[in-house]
């Protein structure tokens, strides 16, 4: 709970801060800002690691696997930068409020790449309640002025991949990597320089030079929130970082809403509650799915009844004469 928790406040306070310095008077450069918090993050695990390497127990694990490490951790770093720079980008056009409306989302595209990898398994209910987070998400952004499905689907495709991705390498995959370890060989820097050149503005060392009492924390608090990242990956799941994230963005909007003045109509109110409302059935189901709702759902949609999973209380063995006591 203290894990989300610290989650929840990390995660909130970087979105309004990245929210600020993306404004077109301050620091309008998301490629640039997305550079600061990998090399941040970088560095730090690098002085962490030669102070103290026995914080790494994944790097050693590693040893003798360079192409293993690089075969998973390439495409994580790839859309780890892709994820962070679309997301800085739509700091320039849309509200917070707004952006997390769509990623109410998230959890379907998580889920159905967690099945992909063989970590979830797909059923009716399951798919219904897809349905109703889809509608509900759809109802929520629609009539945005701002909205373009492109940039929002490789932000959200990159997101979801990233923490698949990460639930496979830090419990398995071959590596089994701890927090800091994952964080250190994530911040691919080798995509974040062809990123630089690519959109390079001759105003961004001014801009630095102007605005690095903000960007140094920003950064900090970028490598706190990246190690509570794939710590809570680590010990709740994809699926459960991700649900993490529907919590925080509730507390998100509400305090933008509230905090900020900023504007949301009531249709679009309407599909945030409605795509909420499949997100905590699904956590539900997930918590309880052998309650009283999840055995209803499945009768509904004609479902074959499920055995139980074995737990410490199961009885494996049918008792006999000379089991009894």
């Amino acid at each position: 709970m203290s894990l989300c928790l610290a989650y929840i406040v990390a995660s909130a306070s970087m979105i309004r801060f990245n929210k600020f310095l993306m404004n077109k008077d301050r620091f309008p450069y998301s490629m640039c800002l997305t550079s600061c918090h990998m090399s941040m993050s970088f560095t730090l695990c690098l002085v962490l690691y030669l102070v103290k390497p026995g914080a790494f127990p994944g790097v050693v694990n590693c040893e003798g696997k360079r192409m293993l490490v690089l075969k998973w951790m390439a495409p994580i770093g790839v859309a780890f930068a892709v994820s962070l720079y679309t997301s800085n980008q739509a700091y320039m056009y849309c509200s917070v409020t707004f952006l997390q409306f769509m990623k109410e989302g998230n959890v379907i595209i998580t889920f159905l790449m967690s099945c992909a990898a063989g970590l979830q398994a797909m059923n009716r209910v399951r798919c219904a309640i897809i349905a109703w987070i889809i509608a509900g998400s759809a109802m929520a952004v629609s009539g945005e002025v701002n909205f373009v499905f492109v940039g929002f689907v490789f932000s959200q495709l990159a997101e979801c991949f990233r923490a698949v991705m990460g639930e496979i390498v830090l419990s398995g995959g071959g590596l089994k990597l701890d927090p800091l370890s994952y964080t250190l060989f994530a911040t691919c820097l080798a995509v974040l320089v062809g990123g630089i050149i690519t959109t390079w503005d001759p105003a961004i060392p001014g801009a630095l030079a102007k605005w690095w009492p903000y960007l140094l924390p920003n950064a900090l608090l970028a490598f706190v929130l990246n190690m509570l990242v794939a710590t809570i990956i680590k010990e709740m799941s994809a699926v459960g970082f991700i649900l993490a994230g529907v919590c925080k963005d509730i507390a998100l909007v509400l305090f933008s809403t509230v905090v900020f003045a900023e504007v949301v109509t009531a249709h679009q109110c309407f599909g945030f509650m409605v795509a909420l409302g499949g997100v905590f059935f699904w956590s539900f189901l997930k918590a309880s799915p052998y309650s009283q709702a999840a055995m209803l759902a499945a009768r509904l949609l004609r479902m074959p009844p499920e055995s139980k999973m074995p737990n410490e209380n199961t009885i494996l063995l049918p008792q006999t004469s000379s089991t009894k006591v």
